[in-house]
């Protein structure tokens, strides 16, 4: 005899064969009926100067940041990297700066 869990009672109940190797009332994957011909195209058939596929920037990447110049990871790619990087250092000081003033003023006792 076959078992199977049933979802609504949540506990093992007798089953066919079939509905005890496709649990949860899922159909098999493999199709019994034979699939119809069709002509599709296949991925060696098409050209690589399709507009979906674009250059492969992995290469020149893995040698722009691999470079030994000594610089860190987030700066190497120049100016654009170094204004976010200031960018963020300035906001962190600043926001750093604004608690400590904040919880100076909380800390001070009020005038009546």
């Amino acid at each position: 005899m076959y078992y199977k869990f049933h979802g609504f009672t949540q506990r093992l109940v007798g089953a066919a064969a079939a509905d005890a190797y496709n649990p949860q009332g899922l159909k098999p994957i493999v199709s019994t009926e034979s699939p119809a011909l069709t002509t599709s195209k296949l991925a060696s058939d098409i050209p690589a100067t399709d507009s979906f596929l674009g250059k492969n920037k992995v290469p020149d990447l893995q040698k722009l940041f691999q470079k030994p110049d000594g610089l860190p990871v987030h700066l190497k790619r120049g100016v654009p990297d170094k204004l976010l990087y200031r960018t963020t250092m300035a906001l962190t000081i600043g926001g750093t700066i604004y608690c400590l003033v904040a919880l100076y003023m909380a800390s001070q006792p009020r005038n009546q």
